[in-house]
């Protein structure tokens, strides 16, 4: 099979973007995982904690949430060496062991990178689309498929106090 140079140099060109895009190139042994460190899931589970904070939620929607954005990841070769890639650089900035304030901050100074803009676009979608999250937060979920909200909790506003009514007793500009 005859292999055209454009398409060589096409496809190293574009990994060699996203690799830029999403920070520095990782070793040629990252497509066989993650990433170099064997911490890199428990890393970008730490990192969607810090992101998306709820004491209350279990580590599952944050395990399923992690699933997720690592297929994501893996379409492309391009892709995966990235995310590897920023995996592996949170690893050696041991972001896995920084306080919240300090994991906080340090993904502030990311937050413009295009590897902390995937995981949040993903994660937000996700995380939030999760049946376990929903009953966590109170949410009863949608109500189409069951004749829609007039028939369904419309006006059960419980956490809201009762609205003050007051009557017009008919004088113009509300004086007696």
């Amino acid at each position: 099979m005859k292999t055209k140079n454009k398409n060589v140099l096409l496809g190293s060109t574009s990994t060699a973007l996203v690799a830029a895009v999403f920070g520095s190139a990782a070793p040629a042994n990252v497509g066989q995982g993650l990433g170099r460190h064997e911490s890199s899931r428990i890393i970008l589970l730490r990192m969607l904690r810090v992101m998306f904070p709820h004491p209350s939620f279990s580590d599952a929607p944050y395990e399923r949430c992690a699933k997720a954005l690592i297929a994501d990841a893996r379409q492309t070769p391009g892709q995966k060496i990235a995310f590897a890639a920023a995996l592996d650089n949170l690893a050696d900035e041991g972001f896995a062991d920084l306080g919240d304030d300090a994991a906080l901050a340090y993904l502030r100074k990311i937050e413009k990178t295009g590897f902390f803009q995937l995981v949040r676009a993903k994660a937000v979608v996700t995380l939030y689309d999760d049946a376990e999250v929903w009953q966590a937060l109170g949410y009863e979920g949608a109500s189409f498929d069951q004749g829609g909200y007039i028939n369904r909790g419309f006006n059960d506003l419980d956490w809201l106090p009762e609205p003050r009514i007051e009557e017009y007793d008919g004088q113009e500009g509300g004086q007696p």
